[in-house]
């Protein structure tokens, strides 16, 4: 690839990785500012920020000097660590994502008299999410896989290209789990979320009422969510898989390079999807970033209540609740 290819993917890996520490950051900073936002539905959304920070400062800012010296100048050594970090960090954030999925549907569609959800609940999402990661990323640590150069050779990541048996399975494996389990896990809670909105919705129409606003933003958010998961995870996972089917299959170096950045740039849309589309986040985020002010907050005659969709009785209905929601 010329000089200036190097330079231009430098640019772009620079800007997410700067803006991803930027924007985690400012989460983390917050939640630990407000007493209001340190609750149990919270806790994954914050583990998210914490992952997709580890990702951008451990692979984003790295590769972002090797694009710009225009070749992998950090060693054997340097390859394996970047490897790691990149696939540790950025699993324990694709299933803080799947977890987020599930908080959701508890919440939302738990029957009358289940467990109420609790920290213990929220910690042991988080403990799994990391526990999941580490188990699965680290056996190419110790020969079961590898970490090898990737596309135009300026990060690494696991092995896709080679044939034997070990690598093979491991790669299978590492697909099934790490990327199919949290994506089935995703479709099946927010399909069941979907599903109770609709429920609501049909309710309401049969008392002569109408859908809410909040039932139409909810839906908005999930279809959201879903088609951001599939734009920056889905074109890793089909090359990955593509390559592991069709061993004689060339991909250019160059394209091949553009999922991985993909991947990579969810360290800034997870923020802004998950956080900054929440209101609560939001309205103490903006002001931290801006020096105090925030250009989008409400108006004073504005309800401070947000909604939620609660089932009671057998039967759900839409309530405003001052307890902290998803976005």
């Amino acid at each position: 690839m010329p000089r200036m290819g190097y330079t231009i993917l430098a640019i772009i890996i620079g800007f997410f990785s700067v803006f991803g520490i930027i924007l985690n950051t400012t989460v983390i900073v917050v939640t630990l500012k407000h007493r209001q936002l340190r609750q149990p539905l919270n806790f994954a959304l914050v583990n998210l920020a914490v992952a997709d920070l580890g990702c951008a400062m451990f692979g984003g800012l790295p590769t972002t000097v090797t694009n710009a010296m225009g070749y992998f100048s950090l060693g054997r050594v340097g390859c394996v660590l970047e490897g790691f970090a990149v696939a540790f960090f950025g699993i324990a954030g694709l299933c803080s994502v799947a977890i987020i999925a599930v908080e959701r549907c508890l919440v939302v569609c738990r029957p009358v008299g289940s467990v109420a959800f609790q920290s213990r609940h929220a910690v042991a999402g988080v403990v799994l999410a990391w526990v999941w990661s580490f188990l699965w990323n680290t056996p190419p640590l110790f020969g079961w896989g590898s970490y090898e150069l990737e596309g135009v050779q300026t990060s690494c990541a696991p092995d896709w290209y080679s044939r034997n048996w070990a690598n093979v399975s491991y790669i299978m494996c590492y697909f099934l789990l790490c990327f199919a389990l949290p994506f089935s896990i995703i479709i099946i809670s927010y399909t069941r979320l979907l599903w109770a909105l609709r429920q609501v919705s049909r309710l309401k129409m049969s008392e002569g009422g109408s859908t809410t606003r909040a039932e139409t933003q909810v839906a908005c958010m999930v279809v959201v969510m879903v088609m951001a998961f599939l734009l920056t995870w889905l074109p890793y996972a089909a090359f990955a898989l593509s390559v592991i089917f069709d061993p004689n299959l060339y991909i250019d170096p160059v394209i091949a390079t553009v999922p991985m950045y993909l991947a990579k740039s969810s360290t800034v849309f997870n923020p802004i999807i998950y956080i900054f589309m929440n209101r609560q986040f939001r309205e103490r985020a903006v002001p931290f970033l801006l020096c105090g002010r925030n250009p989008w907050a409400a108006e004073p005659g504005e309800s401070e209540q947000d909604t939620t969709v609660t089932t009671i009785g057998g039967s759900s209905r839409v309530s405003p609740s001052p307890t902290p929601t998803h976005g």
